[in-house]
């Protein structure tokens, strides 16, 4: 989440809360997932589908979560959300939380929004036992970074991310088992 303020914040709603997402608001989610795309500069990276995150979300045993921020704006609209699903540390022999994605439209930051998010997330952490709740931030994202940090996190830079996808995985993936 990058906290921002301007013009276009001119009315803000009085009445907003944090809540698990519920199968209505897959559309919603994917319509966020693709502002936070656009935002975070790759607008045509979005693949999932509305029904794709419909049945991530919504089966009978779901291996990743989501909350959403609504607000009352007259009428209830879903402005933010954070997706997430369980880690685990061998060092620790314990489960965590990965935060996978943390987006609140621009018109309707520094509401607390986010920080309620994060909060809920954390209140789950902690019901749970898992000592710990861990995401990424791009590099060129300060706000974002300022924001976290007013929070107590901080960041994990001796880690670097590493992927194996596309050809290579495939490439990888067929050579298993065969001994080379």
């Amino acid at each position: 989440m990058t906290p921002t303020a301007g013009p276009e914040a001119q009315h803000r709603p009085t009445a907003w809360r944090v809540r698990p997402a519920e199968q209505p608001d897959a559309e919603a989610i994917h319509g966020l997932v693709r502002e936070l795309a656009v935002y975070e500069r790759e607008p045509d990276a979005v693949a999932a589908s509305v029904e794709d995150f419909r049945t991530a979300l919504f089966a009978p045993d779901p291996l990743v979560h989501c909350l959403v921020a609504e607000v009352d704006d007259p009428q209830p609209a879903v402005v933010g959300f954070a997706l997430w699903f369980v880690t685990f540390s061998t060092w620790r022999g314990r489960h965590g939380m990965w935060l996978e994605d943390l987006f609140v439209r621009p018109d309707y930051r520094r509401l607390g929004l986010g920080r309620d998010l994060l909060g809920r997330l954390s209140a789950i952490c902690v019901e749970r036992g898992y000592p710990r709740l861990e995401w990424w931030v791009l590099d060129w994202n300060v706000d974002a970074q300022a924001f976290y940090r007013s929070l107590g996190a901080r960041p994990m830079d001796e880690w670097t991310v590493w992927r194996l996808d596309g050809e290579p995985l495939e490439r990888l993936s067929a050579g298993r088992g065969t001994g080379r």
